[in-house]
C-alpha cells in the first residue's frame, strides 16, 4: 500500500472512531414558527402557517391554511419527523441543513416545505 493511501485510511479509522467514541449528535430542535409552501395532489398551490411543539419526543403541529386549521403528532427519529393528522397517510418531513423542513403527504402525491 502506498504511503498516500495508507495515512488516509489512518486518517479515516481515527475519525471513525473519533465519531462513534462522541456518541450521537443531539437533533437540533425543530420546535418554532414556520411559513408553509406546499402543493396539494392535484397540482394546485398552498400556503399559510404552521406551529411545531416539541415535548419530550411527541411532535405536535398545527397548520393554519386560509381558513383551514390542522392538528397532528407525531414523532422523531433524527431529520425525519413523522406526523398523523388523521389522513390515511402522515406527512413525512425531512429537515434540511438550513433548518427548513421538507415533506411530503397524501402518500407523496402533496409537497409541502416549512421555512422558519
Amino acid at each position: 500500500m502506498n504511503s498516500f493511501l495508507s495515512r488516509r485510511v489512518l486518517i479515516s479509522g481515527l475519525i471513525a472512531s473519533t465519531l462513534m467514541a462522541a456518541g450521537p449528535v443531539a437533533a437540533q430542535s425543530v420546535a418554532g414558527h414556520y411559513r408553509a409552501e406546499g402543493r396539494n395532489p392535484d397540482g394546485s398551490s398552498y400556503s399559510g402557517k404552521v406551529q411545531i411543539r416539541d415535548n419530550k419526543g411527541v411532535i405536535a403541529v398545527n397548520w393554519q391554511v386560509g381558513s383551514q386549521s390542522y392538528a397532528g403528532k407525531g414523532t422523531r427519529s433524527g431529520d425525519v419527523i413523522w406526523v398523523d393528522w388523521g389522513d390515511t397517510y402522515p406527512v413525512v418531513y425531512v429537515r434540511m441543513p438550513s433548518g427548513e423542513l421538507h415533506g411530503t403527504w397524501a402518500n407523496g402525491r402533496g409537497l409541502e416545505r416549512l421555512i422558519p
